[in-house]
């Protein structure tokens, strides 16, 4: 690092870059912003800057002093593999497109730490001529934060070798941040981690979602259903309204967020359900604020993605987790952990069947659910108290704050 760098960063406000690469759902985008949110508040002259290729990011809004940068979208096909999601190129341009914009943006913001979530090639690569840049000349610690499942060890260690994951965790990151607790779930489990590599992982805990300013909830009681960005959100949606519909004395009532990728065909085959139960079930598309929904719930039919799951640690919410199977088992494991420890129900295809009948039964069972907070452990949901201290650590603040 030359010293000219050197000094111009420490002379200045902290910039904190984030990349999310989103090719699929809101969960990377929601995790992004979550970090980004509670490290600016927690140092009100930082800035953060997020890369994103969410193409729905220009609908949440964004704290204060962190803004968000749009790659060109992509999208996953049927058969597995990617292409452009709106413009008229193809998947290997629009790759170098994206890796270009992402070295443009490090080299304006400059930043102090660059936060990789999850890939840490990024999206078919395009993160390594960056990563080699900053290796070389920056000054910039590099972090990957993982979350607190990926997949089953052996279909992990096959998509990492595939994509020279560990090759790049190894050579480019300084720290491995794993967003959650080894005593629930280790994430790199059946990873070829060198001893190095593992010594520098910090298990932070889930990252608990805060209210912050809210609107008013819907009319209570009521329970929350939501399949979180919706992209795969048919089969439970379509559950929950059946279970609606064969049982006319289930109650509460329930509140459907659909999310914003559950296609348009299909939300108006469920419009016209949800209609016939007669405000038995009520629904709503995208809700950026769904933190209010959370707030007001009586409990919890979800499916089991990690935003999810820590608003429903977060706001103390008795919940069903309906995991989806494919195309990993992320969601699956984590809700099985989460069963096994107490903290939720889980509606198991294999063990429950996933039928009306199972459904309203588990409706009915929410009441009598033990809530999380009964069985939490301590350090749960420490995580972003714990990445803001690791970044006072990593800029050398930690002694000026506690003279400050």
């Amino acid at each position: 690092m030359s010293l000219s760098i050197a000094k111009t960063k420490s002379n200045r406000a902290p910039r904190i870059l984030f990349y999310s690469h989103d090719t699929f759902g809101l969960g990377h985008l929601r995790r992004s912003r979550a970090l980004a949110a509670a490290m600016t508040q927690a140092d009100p002259s930082a800035s953060a800057l997020i890369l994103t290729g969410s193409p729905i990011a220009g609908r949440f809004t964004f704290p204060r002093r962190v803004d968000h940068v749009r790659l060109p979208g992509v999208t996953k096909r049927a058969d597995g593999s990617y292409a452009a999601r709106t413009i008229g190129m193809g998947i290997d341009e629009v790759t170098e497109l994206r890796s270009g914009l992402i070295q443009t943006a490090v080299q304006q913001f400059d930043p102090d730490v660059l936060i990789v979530d999850k890939e840490p090639t990024g999206f078919r690569g395009e993160l390594l001529p960056t990563l080699k840049h900053m290796e070389n000349d920056s000054g910039t610690k590099l972090i990957l934060g993982l979350r607190d499942v990926l997949d089953e060890p052996e279909v992990l260690a096959a998509e990492w070798a595939r994509k020279e994951a560990i090759a790049a965790t190894e050579r480019f990151y300084h720290e491995i941040w794993v967003y959650g607790l080894r005593s629930i779930y280790d994430p790199t489990k059946g990873l070829p981690l060198s001893p190095a590599a593992q010594s520098r992982i910090h298990w932070t805990g889930y990252l608990r979602r805060d209210l912050g300013p809210i609107s008013e909830p819907p009319e209570q009681p009521y329970i929350l259903i939501t399949p979180g960005g919706g992209g795969d959100g048919k089969a439970m949606v379509n559950l929950v309204l059946s279970a609606y519909e064969q049982d006319p004395k289930l109650s509460p009532r329930a509140v459907l967020v659909y999310g914003p990728f559950l296609s348009g065909e299909l939300r108006e085959e469920f419009e016209t359900r949800v209609a016939a139960l007669n405000g038995r079930v009520t629904a709503v598309g995208f809700e950026s604020q769904i933190e209010t929904f959370f707030a007001g719930a009586a409990g919890v039919v979800c499916m089991g993605g990690y935003n999810t799951f820590c608003e429903v640690l977060s706001f103390d919410k008795r919940a069903v987790i309906v995991p989806r199977t494919t195309p990993r088992l992320e969601q699956w494991i984590r809700a099985s952990r989460a069963e096994d420890l107490g903290l939720v129900k889980m509606l198991d295809e294999t063990r429950d069947g996933l039928t009306p009948a199972s459904m309203i039964q588990a409706i009915r069972n929410l009441p009598h659910q033990d809530l999380p907070s009964q069985t939490i452990q301590d350090g749960l949901l420490d995580g972003l108290d714990y990445v803001t201290d690791r970044i006072d650590t990593l800029l050398g603040r930690e002694q000026e704050r506690a003279t400050g």
